[in-house]
């Protein structure tokens, strides 16, 4: 014991001292040590509580999601039941603070503790270790786990551990104690809380949404709306979504927090980012973050972080950017999966408020240059491609206006017909007109991105059935382009071409198709593109109009003017093969059109890949040639075969399989009956070739390439 400092009585001329000391009374169970934190207002059940409450846990997440919440929900059960000896509850930020409170607790169960913090800390979890005492200690927001090296409470069978942390490393978990992520409130929970916090109030489950269910970001907004008696839910949710106010205007200040939280929502997450940052490679993880602010809190590809402009702007390989990725991960700054990068939109804003002004637009165009780049030239994985176009839009919204500087970003044009190449043809129609009205107002009504996007209005109004308005934006279109880029135009006469497409009446369509051409034959010459793809569409009107075998023939000449000036393998060669079948097999020879578009189907196949759009179709037309044909069996086998991979590549909700699922329905009751039955307009996937987007001349204007 040490008695330095004591004072007693001296007895003799010696120098011994008798120093008598009353015993250390017996300590007093239960035993509580540390402050609890109180319970949040209007408090809301979490599904942790339950793992909690069965073994020791870490309870890891982002930062605002709760853990600290479910922790003392549990540590204030605990502290009432007097059946439990020990229960510890300390602020675990520093190993410092954890070598304290364990001296402390020491101090109060031990009979004779050492007198260092360190002896006194270990003397404490050997006494965890050895007794038969029921115990709980709680470790509240861990920073690092290297801090609880050689202070991890023992495991025993009457003790239990539960640990708060933002982090998710590996060191955390073991056998002996789960790790469970704490995510956001459900839908249920945050309505149930905000209808506590905001009763008789309209508009909270779309607050919620706003919000992102993040309770610190709920609890805080209730407040900032409750301290505002004038402002309402919608009121709020317009300041929320005005994109000149930042996050901290939009929410309490630190000393008008609620529920005794230490930090306001904007900046809760900035040590987190500045641990990360630390982390190996060190500097890069804030950067990566930036791009990430800018992208879709739902989920952006991995692959869009590491395109080769990206690596160039953080001065990285590839491998540093996954272990950047990967410091932000274990800081729970971001969910990182093996193709996929979330963050919550709250945290993003958080980030986005920290870059200068003047870095936003070169940002945004790094980061919509990555993701064109990423942007596969044939769609043929639909989760990919409907991710990419969330990451488009995100990216625009978050940014706005900058992709529109100097000129519209090719990026919002990719992600319109990434929807029409989804077969969403009226979603498409109505991102272009919204991209039309930006470019009108951004650009001027008489740019080329503006006639662009009124191009691509008016062609996926008439993919969606739309033509009567399909007519009308083309003859607009019509005037402006010739008025603005001349009427001889490539991009003019593209118009004049899908409009000529629209007559009403089939002799209409040949006549407008006839003057076309003769303007390109005399500004172009008849080698030109596109006087060949007006030849194409001229003959196509004709075999349409009944002429078959001339237009078939027209069809053979063209054939022979794209070997000459592009080759075998250019698309407007092989499409123009495809329609000679399709119409050879029309006009009878279904045996014939079905072997000429098996060639086709290989020949694109081998161009343009085997889950590209135009393969697919032409293997649809060459079964169904086929099947008109007598080849019913091998017709059928090519339906199901064809109808795996345009599940595969296109999804089940797509136009086309819908088409193809029809056909081996039909098909599959000729062969049971053996007869033909009745083939309607659905099995005609792909027979008007002049429809098709990409066929030469059809929609051969801006963007359509």
């Amino acid at each position: 014991m040490d008695v330095r400092g004591n004072v007693g009585v001296q007895i003799g001329d010696g120098n011994v001292q008798h120093i008598h000391l009353p015993p250390r009374p017996p300590v007093e169970w239960p035993v509580r040590v540390g402050v609890l934190p109180p319970l949040a207002d209007r408090y809301q059940r979490r599904a942790a509580e339950a793992a909690v409450a069965e073994t020791s846990v870490v309870l890891s997440g982002l930062g605002g999601v709760g853990k600290s919440q479910v922790a003392a929900r549990h540590a204030h059960a605990v502290w009432r039941d007097e059946s439990v000896d020990l229960a510890l509850w300390l602020t675990a930020d520093t190993r410092s603070a954890v070598i304290g409170g364990y001296a402390d607790a020491a101090d109060r169960v031990l009979r004779d503790p050492p007198s260092t913090p360190e002896d006194a800390a270990a003397a404490f979890q050997a006494w965890l270790g050895s007794t038969r005492r029921r115990w709980l200690v709680v470790l509240d927001d861990v920073h690092d786990p290297a801090d609880l090296k050689g202070l991890w409470p023992p495991t025993t069978p009457t003790g239990r551990v539960v640990v708060t942390t933002r982090r998710r490393d590996a060191a955390l978990v073991r056998d002996d104690r789960r790790l469970v992520e704490v995510g956001v409130f459900t839908e249920a929970e945050s309505s149930a809380y905000l209808t506590a916090k905001l009763p008789d109030t309209d508009g909270l489950r779309e607050l919620a949404g706003d919000l992102g269910h993040l309770p610190l970001a709920l609890a805080q907004a209730a407040a900032f709306i409750a301290d505002k008696p004038l402002l309402t839910v919608a009121g709020y949710r317009d300041r929320l979504a005005d994109r000149r106010r930042t996050l901290a205007q939009v929410m309490p200040t630190r000393h008008e927090l609620p529920d005794e939280h230490r930090d306001t929502v904007a900046a809760t997450w900035s040590l987190s980012v500045e641990r990360a940052d630390s982390l190996r490679p060190e500097g890069l993880s804030r950067p990566l973050l930036e791009i990430i602010s800018l992208l879709d809190p739902a989920g952006t590809p991995v692959t869009v972080l590491t395109r080769d402009n990206v690596l160039a702007h953080l001065g990285v390989d590839a491998e540093a950017v996954g272990d950047a990725l990967a410091c932000l991960h274990r800081l729970s700054l971001v969910t990182l999966d093996a193709r996929v990068v979330r963050a919550h939109a709250l945290l993003q804003r958080a980030v986005r408020d920290t870059i200068a002004p003047p870095r936003l637009t070169p940002l945004a165009h790094l980061a919509a240059d990555a993701l064109l780049s990423a942007w596969p030239a044939h769609e043929t994985d639909s989760a990919l491609a409907a991710s990419l176009r969330s990451v488009a839009n995100a990216l625009h919204t978050h940014t706005a206006p900058a992709l529109w500087a100097p000129r519209a970003h090719a990026v919002l044009f990719q992600a319109g017909k990434s929807l029409g190449e989804a077969g969403l043809a009226a979603q498409a129609a109505a991102h272009f007109r919204e991209l039309r009205r930006q470019a009108e107002h951004h650009l001027g009504p008489d740019h080329h991105d503006t006639l662009h996007a009124g191009h691509e209005v008016a062609f996926f109004t008439r993919r969606s059935g739309q033509e009567a308005e399909a007519v009308a934006e083309y003859e607009r279109l019509a005037v402006d382009s010739a008025r603005i880029l001349g009427p001889f135009h490539r991009d003019t006469l593209a118009v004049r071409n899908n409009l000529a497409l629209l007559r009403t009446t089939t002799a209409d369509v040949i006549a407008e198709l006839a003057d076309l051409l003769a303007d390109l034959l005399r500004a172009r010459g008849p080698d030109d593109r596109d006087t060949l793809a007006a030849r194409n569409n001229l003959a196509m009107a004709r075999a349409g109009a009944g002429a078959r075998t001339e237009a078939i023939a027209e069809l053979e000449e063209v054939l022979a003017g794209l070997l000459r000036t592009v080759g075998p393998d250019h698309a407007r060669t092989l499409t123009v093969r495809y329609n000679l079948a399709v119409w050879r097999g029309d006009a009878g020879e279904a045996r014939r059109a079905a072997d000429e578009l098996a060639r086709v189907a290989e020949d694109r196949c081998r161009v343009l890949g085997a889950d590209h759009p135009d393969t697919l179709v032409t293997r649809y037309r060459s079964a169904h040639s086929r099947a008109l044909g007598g080849d019913v069996a091998t017709a059928l086998a090519g339906f199901r075969d064809l109808l795996a991979d345009q599940l595969r590549v296109l999804g089940p909700d797509h136009p086309d399989v819908a088409i193809t699922r029809q056909a081996v329905r039909r098909w599959s009751d000729v062969a049971e009956d053996g007869f033909e039955g009745q083939l309607g307009g659905a099995d005609q996937l792909g027979v008007t070739a002049q429809r098709r987007r990409d066929d030469p001349g059809a929609a051969d204007g801006a963007g359509h390439q």
